[in-house]
């Protein structure tokens, strides 16, 4: 079958292991089914499992993609949730010490067909085009986890996003003003700006910035680029939500400042199938669509990944069939 894959690691230049070809048919296994893919879109995940990180060197070569939707062998629609349980476990899928996910050991959502345990297959909303749909995985899970689970934000307080264009942030951004939250979003330059206003930012400042007043919640994906001003951006008893680490993941912690102001710092990872299916419900009662910065077909899925690298990004990279 036709797949986009990662034949082996390499941290100095991850785009050269990217390979566009063909892998054999996967079997499914009792208890799992098969997804014929629709759409999958891209995460830095992706990326991360080029440079070898998070995947052992045995697990090569690993087909890519942590998201998708797509059909089952009976036409029904589905959404895939990337969280892969072990057997028999009970409890929050993220706290699962052996939780993994597409791409760590069982092969990604870039290719014609998948095979995913039955649970993790959600049914697609009506109103969700199959490239929409394969946004909500990882990007749109994980907002909304940070957002509705971790944060306790209520209606009316203020949230600052860190970085105006990715897919975690635009989803955070239009998640966040739908629900009545004051949404605050800073970004590198004006065009990345102005695409944060367009999904629902109420205003938008530099990278830096001092804001007109501080904030209640801030949600950081940048890490070490944007911390500082994360920190100094809180209100006295305000609370960061930290889903990833772009920039590095080695800020100076700033520990005066969190104890004296009694910050709380939360992690938060990926997100419940559970969730996934809130998330979904949520999406059809209030009519909101991800921004799609760049839509594909998989076979040009190296020009995505380049894209993505160089930080070109405007939205969620989709791949197509």
């Amino acid at each position: 079958m036709f797949a986009v894959y990662a034949k082996e690691p390499n941290a100095e230049s991850p785009l050269d292991s990217l390979v566009v070809g063909e892998r054999p048919e996967p079997e499914v296994p009792e208890g799992w089914v098969r997804v014929h893919v629709q759409a999958a879109s891209l995460n830095m995940h992706d990326l991360w499992t080029l440079r070898g990180v998070g995947i052992k060197a045995e697990q090569f070569p690993m087909i890519l993609g942590c998201d998708g939707a797509g059909t089952l062998d009976d036409g029904t629609e589905v959404v895939l949730h990337s969280v892969i349980n072990a057997p028999g476990w009970q409890g929050d899928d993220t706290l699962d010490p052996k939780r993994t996910l597409l791409t760590e050991k069982y092969q990604g959502t870039f290719a014609d067909q998948i095979v995913v345990p039955a649970r993790n297959v959600v049914p697609k909303p009506a109103g969700l085009s199959f490239p929409e749909a394969a946004t909500m995985g990882t990007a749109w899970l994980t907002a909304y986890r940070m957002l509705f689970v971790k944060s306790g934000l209520r209606p009316g307080q203020t949230m600052l996003v860190q970085g105006a264009s990715g897919g975690v942030s635009t989803a955070l951004i239009a998640l966040g003003r739908a629900a009545g939250f004051r949404v605050w979003v800073t970004g590198r330059s004006e065009a990345k700006r102005a695409l944060a206003e367009q999904v629902g930012a109420h205003q938008t400042f530099e990278s830096g910035a001092r804001l007109p007043e501080r904030v209640d919640a801030a949600f950081e994906t940048v890490g070490k680029a944007t911390w500082a001003h994360t920190l100094k951006s809180l209100k006295p008893g305000g609370v960061v939500v930290v889903s990833g680490s772009t920039s590095g993941p080695d800020p100076s912690a700033d520990l005066q400042r969190v104890f004296f102001l009694q910050l709380r710092v939360l992690g938060s990872t990926m997100g419940t199938r559970d969730e996934l299916a809130d998330l979904l419900g949520y999406l059809a009662l209030t009519g909101i669509k991800p921004q799609i910065g760049t839509l594909l077909p998989l076979a040009e899925a190296a020009e995505g990944f380049r894209v993505m690298a160089e930080g070109e990004t405007a939205g969620k990279i989709v791949f197509t069939r």
